[in-house]
């Protein structure tokens, strides 16, 4: 067995597996299990170890490679214990400085000792100096190539890992690992586009004259081919996820209406529409319509539905779970916070129960804080079919909960979900019969449309792209927390009118390591401004029942100002709140700046929104909260706000647990690279089509098992 290999666990040996040293665990925790995964661990950065620099010609500041002798070595402990070694070549000194060291490394830095040694020169009073430089004894060829250095961990030595890609490098051409995937064809759209196994090589070690702008920015062709890769096989995953999809069984689920089927009554959506107190705005019933013809299929539909706040998601998914109960069928609805769920409980209880009740139906109710006899009567309904919808949190997917027939599955706000969550309630099978139910995820946070192609392709996507009338417009203003006493007058104003008032904190108690104002300190000072003021107080940490009691106040107008921390982020919807401060908002994200904007201008009276920041010691704002607040202030539109947030901060939030902290793209940025993710997404259907097995092997190189989450 290779030093290098980590050894696969066996099923059917009757011998134990070899223990695996430190540096092969590492391996394996780094996800670096098949020799195409060390093929595929690229560097960082790199070291220029190809030439000799004379310490004379070294220029302050730069790292630099010199050969000298030692001509002193000792250890001092001024001002506290550390090795100075001198060492000199034919044109000068320079002093090495180690604050942590070994008798070993003492022992190699005595004086006489010929050494090659790395590091940054510094000019100093005393002349030149290199702190905690790397050494080693003279001699032997120089390298022909740059150094790589790896992404690594403390278990690992870079000159371990080194040996180890090269190793894996190797073993995975020859066995061919690194073959083509791609005929010719598809390569011509590629400007100068590197064969894999060349472009791989040249990562490892790249020539010492390359221009290293074009490594550290990726535009190199080696990198290109290497990105251009990478998309393609995340869009080949993603279309066989949605074509393997359209394979499987669901249950067809149409709405009975009385003028297709001649029956009597009226079918449960025209019934809900009816009751409705408002019209459906064009894109609601645009989008309605998207997912009925889905529902009608008998194939599990797998749609997300996006749309700004406010846009009436909640209404789109009453219309579709309508259908599937007409149809037959159980619906359940699975919300991240029990805040969100009630709220989608009261609307929809508001909404379906008297229109259930009649036909022996209801909805039922499941969270994780309920009493156990609550549970057990909500799960006996469950069970019976006689709760024909479902609404909850994560409680719903637990394993005691036992459909009689899940027609359709309802996950609101998808990316607070883990890929594990999904898949569980996509597992709640009805009938044994091998279906499995529709999926419609929904999301008040407009996804990009580079982010839409590259991680939500296997997806059919319906957008609501226009609000309901009668939003009123929100002013936002960003004011600097000297300026609080103002504020605070403001909201006394607005309370005086009849008005609510919201002040969100990002903290619930005081932290040592955050400077940060907290919800329970705010509530306290809020108090003392506002005499004779109801204020309420709403945090994660607090009992479920408090809660409620808290949000009810709230909901009914008995409380003034509720002071909270994000736990109102979504969901919350009370129209006669008209104001909303935000404290610290330097420190809170653009898409949840914009979440909590939404939670005002719900009714006809003029709303606001105060993003009050703090700007610390310096007097100023840094440069991405500034980026933050400006666009709040100059924009409304959440797939405005989705474009900047995605430009500031990246990928990250938009997706959430769908990668299940596996990162789907090492190499490749959306935003940057959208020519090669329009080339992936031409290239991927025609490759699944005429060369299915050439499709597969791409996938299982750059993927491995990690594909299995895009198919939640």
């Amino acid at each position: 067995m290779s030093a290098f290999t980590v050894p696969a666990e066996s099923k059917s040996a009757p011998n134990p597996a070899p223990k695996l040293t430190p540096p092969q665990k590492a391996l394996r925790q780094l996800g670096l299990t098949r020799d195409i995964d060390l093929a595929l661990h690229l560097p960082l950065r790199y070291e220029d170890e190809t030439r000799i620099v004379a310490i004379r010609s070294a220029r302050d500041g730069e790292v630099v490679q010199i050969e000298a002798t030692v001509v002193k070595s000792e250890v001092v402990m001024r001002p506290r214990r550390q090795l100075l070694v001198v060492v000199e070549d034919a044109t000068g000194e320079c002093e090495l400085r180690f604050f942590s060291f070994y008798p070993s490394h003492q022992k190699t830095l005595s004086v006489g000792a010929r050494l090659r040694i790395r590091g940054e020169i510094k000019g100093g009073f005393w002349g030149r100096q290199m702190m905690h430089p790397t050494f080693r004894l003279a001699g032997g060829e120089l390298p022909q190539a740059l150094t790589p250095v790896y992404p690594t961990t403390s278990a690992l030595p870079q000159a371990y890992l080194r040996r180890a890609v090269q190793t894996g490098l190797s073993r995975a051409e020859q066995r061919g690992a690194l073959n083509e995937t791609l005929p010719a064809a598809f390569l011509h759209p590629l400007p100068d586009c590197w064969p894999l196994a060349q472009a791989l090589h040249f990562l490892h070690h790249p020539n010492p004259d390359v221009s290293m702008a074009t490594l550290e920015d990726r535009s190199h062709p080696a990198w290109q081919r290497l990105k251009a890769e990478e998309l393609l096989a995340q869009q080949l995953s993603q279309l066989q996820a949605k074509r393997e999809r359209a394979l499987l069984k669901a249950p067809v689920l149409k709405s009975a209406t009385s003028k297709n089927n001649l029956v009597a009554s009226l079918s449960l959506v025209e019934q809900l529409l009816a009751v409705l107190p408002f019209s459906l705005t064009a894109a609601q019933r645009r989008v309605s319509e998207e997912i009925a013809k889905d529902l009608a299929l008998g194939a599990p539909m797998h749609r997300l539905l996006q749309g700004d706040v406010g846009s009436g998601k909640t209404v789109v998914a009453a219309l579709a779970a309508a259908i599937c109960i007409d149809a037959g069928w159980q619906c359940a609805l699975m919300a991240p916070t029990e805040i969100l769920a009630e709220q989608h409980f009261s609307k929809l209880v508001g909404w379906l129960s008297p229109l259930l009740a009649p036909r022996g139906h209801q909805v039922a109710w499941l969270a994780g804080a309920q009493k156990k006899k609550e549970r057990s009567a909500a799960l006996t309904l469950i069970e019976s079919g006689e709760a024909a919808l479902v609404i909850g949190t994560h409680a719903v997917i637990q394993e005691q909960v036992k459909f009689k027939n899940l027609g359709l599955a309802l996950i609101d706000e998808q990316h607070r979900f883990g890929v594990a969550q999904r898949l569980a309630l996509r597992a709640k099978l009805m009938d044994g019969t091998g279906r499995e139910p529709h999926l419609l995820m929904m999301t008040a946070t407009p996804i990009p449309r580079t982010l839409a192609m590259g991680y939500f392709a296997d997806l059919d996507v319906s957008t609501l792209d226009e609000l309901p009338p009668g939003r009123t417009p929100i002013v936002t203003k960003v004011i600097s927390d000297s300026r609080r006493d103002q504020v605070i007058q403001r909201m006394a104003e607005q309370l005086a009118q009849g008005r609510q008032v919201y002040w969100v904190c990002p903290l619930i108690e005081e932290s040592e390591a955050l400077d940060l104002s907290n919800a329970t300190q705010t509530h306290a000072d809020l108090s003392e401004s506002l005499p004779g003021v109801s204020i309420g107080l709403l945090h994660s940490r607090m009992p479920s029942a408090d809660k409620k009691e808290v949000m009810a106040a709230f909901t009914s107008g008995a409380m003034g100002v509720l002071v909270s921390t994000t736990v109102i982020e979504v969901g919350v919807d009370v129209p006669n709140a008209s104001l909303m401060v935000i404290e610290h908002a330097e420190r809170f994200g653009l898409s949840q700046l914009h979440q909590l904007r939404g939670r005002v201008g719900r009714g006809a009276a003029a709303s606001a929104c105060v993003l009050l920041y703090a700007t610390g010691d310096g007097g100023r704002l840094g440069e991405t909260a500034r980026e933050r607040l400006k666009a709040m202030a100059e924009t409304h539109d959440g797939f405005e706000i989705a474009r900047r947030d995605l430009d500031i901060r990246g990928p990250g939030e938009f997706l959430g647990a769908r990668q299940s902290g596996a990162q789907m793209l090492r190499f490749a940025d959306l935003a940057e690279d959208a020519a090669l993710l329009d080339w992936a997404q031409w290239a991927a259907p025609q490759l699944l089509d005429t060369a299915p097995d050439l499709a597969q092997q791409h996938v299982a190189r750059w993927l491995g098992g990690k594909s299995a989450y895009l198919k939640a």
